[in-house]
């Protein structure tokens, strides 16, 4: 795959560092860090961004994550290894990832309000918001993901 932009951030640097200031904000946020991985990894399985899930699935290891349950992920409705409160962040990112088709159900909003304070839901909605804007850069500009660029070296 050929790039479309090379160092696309360096041709927004202000739009950037306020998509910087907001992952930090969520990352000094309420949610619990695995959480975050989790979401982020999904929406971006949903929106084919390789360069983020290979990001996300490297962290979410890292921060002690089991393969079982990222190889299982794009399956969690059918497994049992996620608790109640990811189940619900994991709805509520298919539902606003799929905006257009969801329209954003009431079933995943309750669920969403039953495991998340209103502050975390608003920090949750925002991280969903976040890596969708993330993905869209990544896939729109053809970002190379660091295991392809390693390959394409070697």
């Amino acid at each position: 795959m050929t790039p479309r932009l090379h160092k696309p951030y360096e041709l927004a640097p202000e739009g950037i560092r306020a998509m910087m200031a907001l992952e930090a904000s969520i990352r000094s946020g309420p949610l619990e860090h695995g959480l975050t991985e989790l979401v982020k990894l999904r929406a971006s399985q949903i929106n084919g961004c390789a360069y983020c899930i290979h990001m996300h699935t490297t962290d979410a290891r890292a921060h002690g994550e089991t393969e079982t349950r990222l190889y299982l992920l794009s399956a969690w409705r059918e497994s049992t290894l996620y608790s109640a409160r990811e189940r619900a962040a994991l709805a509520w990112t298919e539902a606003l990832t799929r905006l257009a088709e969801t329209g954003a159900p009431d079933a995943d909003y309750a669920e969403v309000a039953r495991h998340f304070s209103e502050a975390e839901q608003v920090q949750l909605t925002l991280l969903i918001g976040a890596i969708n804007v993330w993905n869209r850069l990544q896939v729109g500009f053809r970002a190379v993901h660091p295991a392809e660029a390693s390959r394409a070296g070697g």
